[in-house]
């Protein structure tokens, strides 16, 4: 584990069993949300994780905060593996904390805001004096003032100013590792411009490594440093976030940015970038799992699943045309397919 390196996930595996079973006593049928996905988080760095709807995103956003046990694989957070003699859970979630997508449901209703906030650390052995003080404070960090908002409750606020509150309680522990699922989803564009921000400016003053989920590719490349493509429960490209968005590598990626609606009229995607819907996550092909949908799949895509290839320091991704000895030809034309779409 590299020094820089802050949250390292090795063969992070969840399989939800579904209910009732194969006939004849058959093997139960379960549904493969996250796959023997591998990556780290460097210290200091947002990281953006995005993909379709069902890839994995928010599921393995909760097997790193261990909201949900995983079926297979472990967390290493500063070399030490989360849940074990070295490392308890609480002592985890003291230096690693989530900010929810749904600021309302995050919230207790029958709290007040500094009781929300001032929760935490309490728990953590902090007096109630010391905890609402730095609720306050966390407040006032926020945009909120103290003396208008520490005595109301969650319905008396915007849904801005109720992600904000999350915020501050997510850093009442004053954690080093902040996971932001969908965090400004819910906002009006005004409102996530604010929130955005407000998360780039607490990043700078207190430290903080981001892991940021998100289906908006126009905030994930505004806040990231490197960004994580994920598909059907699988990590198919990483990279840095320029890097990737001006040339992205694995063919999902490029049909993914493809996607990206564009301000100009004359230049609006008339062609979907991409067809059909991912395959069931009970029953993935095999091989490649993006092989079906994929206009560059070839037959050893469909025999032999790709391993994720180092294409440079901070790049990697899992296709089979990177891969030296495979029998796939290569993307020859995706490139000129990627600055076609790229420029509508």
């Amino acid at each position: 584990m590299s020094e820089a390196t802050i949250l390292e996930i090795r063969g992070l595996t969840k399989h939800f069993a579904l209910k009732g079973g194969v006939l004849w006593g058959g093997p139960k049928a379960v549904v493969r949300a996250v796959d023997q996905i591998d990556f780290s988080v460097m210290r200091g760095e947002t990281l953006g994780v995005v993909g379709e709807s069902g890839c994995g995103k928010s599921t393995t956003a909760r097997l790193l905060m261990h909201l949900i046990e995983p079926s297979a694989g472990e967390v290493i957070f500063e070399g030490k593996a989360v849940g074990s003699a070295q490392l308890s859970l609480k002592d985890f979630h003291r230096q690693v904390q989530m900010v929810f997508q749904d600021s309302y449901a995050s919230l207790n209703p029958r709290l007040t805001i500094e009781d929300s906030i001032a929760f935490g650390p309490t728990v953590h052995g902090e007096s109630q004096k010391v905890a609402r003080a730095r609720a306050h404070e966390l407040l006032a960090k926020v945009g909120l003032e103290p003396e208008r908002f520490a005595g109301r409750y969650p319905h008396e606020l915007s849904g801005g100013q109720r992600q904000r509150i999350n915020i501050a309680r997510a850093l009442a522990l004053q954690p080093r590792v902040v996971i932001l699922d969908e965090a400004v989803s819910a906002l009006d564009k005004s409102v996530e411009a604010q929130v955005l921000n407000l998360l780039l400016d607490l990043k700078h003053e207190f430290d903080l490594t981001y892991v940021f989920i998100s289906h908006d590719l126009n905030v994930v490349r505004f806040v990231s440093d490197r960004v994580l493509v994920m598909y059907l429960g699988q990590v198919i490209e990483i990279g840095p976030a320029d890097a990737l968005f001006e040339n992205p590598l694995h063919p999902y990626t490029q049909a993914l940015l493809r996607s990206m609606p564009s301000m100009d009229p004359d230049a609006r995607t008339e062609v979907p970038p991409l067809a059909g819907d991912p395959p069931n996550p009970i029953d993935p092909p095999g091989g490649c799992r993006f092989h079906p949908r994929c206009q560059f799949a070839q037959p050893i895509c469909a025999q032999q699943a790709p391993a994720i290839t180092k294409r440079d320091a901070l790049t990697q991704v899992a296709c089979l045309a990177y891969e030296p000895g495979t029998q796939h030809p290569g993307l020859s034309n995706s490139n000129t397919l990627v600055a076609d779409g790229l420029a509508t």
